[in-house]
């Protein structure tokens, strides 16, 4: 892709990041710290595209009408639909931006099939089975002396690792997927210390920590796009795992650090502050930055692994 279609796919997923215009603050503020982080890449200004979005210098037809080649338009629409989608199903005013953008783009009934799939991630719970009443104090307690921590290490570990791998991957479904598991994996390790957690509590949990849903899904997806990974399909994905094009270090870290610190959140009881969550989050992914060249064999192994199929399925639980 050209460098003004990078620019303009970059410039309708910020659409849609705010295309419902119901962002909490502390998102917003995440968008904007992506967006000047990612803003090395040559030719592309996040920074100055933020701002175009927020100031409503920029229009959906504009930006869309700089995509020429069929891939491109495939490609940004993907994109603006897992940015509406990463942090639940879609709202009627994203539904709305998602049909004119499809108008725009002269896109056919594929791009509604591919909706569809996402909507249904989306849509999966944090568990398939129904969500008990909190349990008793005692027994909470009972269940964290139970717990085998090590076993959760592992979890955690292989957890990290699928996510690092999926970063690899071209497929923006399986970007998307990102999010979903890291909600299991704490929904997991809640339950394992005695606490029946539904999505809200979870997501309130990510947040709280300092992981947004969409800007993650951002800076996932940006991180790709820019390095030139999204997109591409077959062995050109497999021959990007050598040079490392893109990095797979934070979704790897990001995993290992919510594993961790939920694992300590639970197990004390839930008695964390705020800010003492967000203190233990920072500094636990600055050490799983520091495992990911350790672990990175097992996560391009791990990449080679994977399909559209089999993340759609671990999602689900399957």
């Amino acid at each position: 892709m050209t460098t003004s279609e990078t620019r303009a796919i970059l410039t309708l997923s910020l659409l849609a990041a705010f295309a419902d215009g119901d962002k909490h603050e502390r998102e917003r503020a995440e968008i904007k710290r992506i967006a000047e982080g990612l803003s090395q890449a040559d030719g592309v200004n996040l920074p100055t595209l933020y701002q175009d979005v927020l100031m409503k210098r920029v229009s959906l037809a504009s930006a869309a009408g700089e995509l020429q080649s069929s891939e491109s338009k495939h490609l940004a629409y993907e994109m603006a639909v897992c940015v509406c989608d990463a942090d639940g199903t879609q709202s009627e005013a994203e539904r709305m931006f998602l049909a004119d953008l499809r108008t725009s783009l002269g896109l056919d009934a594929s791009a509604a099939q591919f909706t569809q799939q996402a909507e249904a991630i989306a849509a999966v719970p944090v568990s398939t089975g129904a969500v008990a009443a909190a349990a008793p104090a005692a027994a909470v307690a009972g269940a964290a002396a139970a717990v085998d921590g090590a076993e959760i290490d592992k979890s955690i570990l292989n957890a990290a690792i699928l996510n690092g791998a999926l970063e690899l991957l071209p497929e923006t479904l399986s970007t998307m997927a990102i999010i979903p598991l890291q909600m299991k994996l704490v929904y997991g390790i809640g339950k394992r210390y005695g606490y029946e957690l539904d999505s809200g509590h979870v997501k309130d949990f990510l947040a709280t920590v300092g992981v947004g849903l969409t800007s993650q899904y951002l800076e996932q997806a940006g991180r790709k796009l820019l390095g030139g990974l999204l997109g591409r399909m077959g062995g050109g994905m497999l021959r990007g795992l050598g040079n490392q094009a893109v990095s797979s270090g934070m979704s790897f870290a990001s995993t290992y650090a919510l594993g961790h610190v939920a694992k300590r959140y639970y197990a004390g009881g839930r008695t964390l502050s705020t800010q003492m969550l967000k203190d233990t989050f920072a500094g636990v992914v600055q050490e799983g930055k520091g495992l990911q060249t350790q672990y990175l064999p097992a996560i391009q192994e791990k990449a080679r692994t994977l399909d559209t199929a089999k993340v759609l399925a671990m999602v689900r639980g399957a």
